[in-house]
């Protein structure tokens, strides 16, 4: 059975910065690329920056340059830090795979970003 459990989000203030983990259970880590995907209210859910298993990233344009993604295959984790927040990163994050698995979506977490 697979899991994906997303923590670290809350409340951060625009300009500051943010963890996001997600710790994943299964078989599904290792060989996967992983992906942070993000979902404000009221619009899709967009994919925000992607990772492979050998560690080759993609960011998607409004995250470019703010945000870093990494990843332990050691300890199945793969992590988000968002730095120079904006009002519009408010959104519930989700880690999965890329691309995403409908069977894999966990909770989220949320991340507010007040001006």
């Amino acid at each position: 059975q697979v899991q994906l459990v997303e923590s670290g989000g809350g409340l951060g203030q625009g300009g500051g910065s943010l963890r996001l983990s997600c710790a994943a259970s299964g078989s599904i880590f290792r060989l996967s690329t992983m992906g942070w995907y993000r979902q404000a209210p009221g619009k899709q859910r967009e994919l925000v920056a992607s990772i492979t298993r050998i560690g080759s990233t993609y960011y998607a344009d409004s995250v470019k340059g703010r945000f870093t993604i990494s990843r332990d295959n050691a300890k199945n984790t793969v992590s988000l830090q968002m730095n120079s927040l904006k009002p519009e990163d408010t959104a519930v994050y989700y880690c999965n795979k890329w691309p995403a698995m409908s069977d894999y979506w966990g909770q989220g977490t949320q991340v507010t970003v007040s001006s």
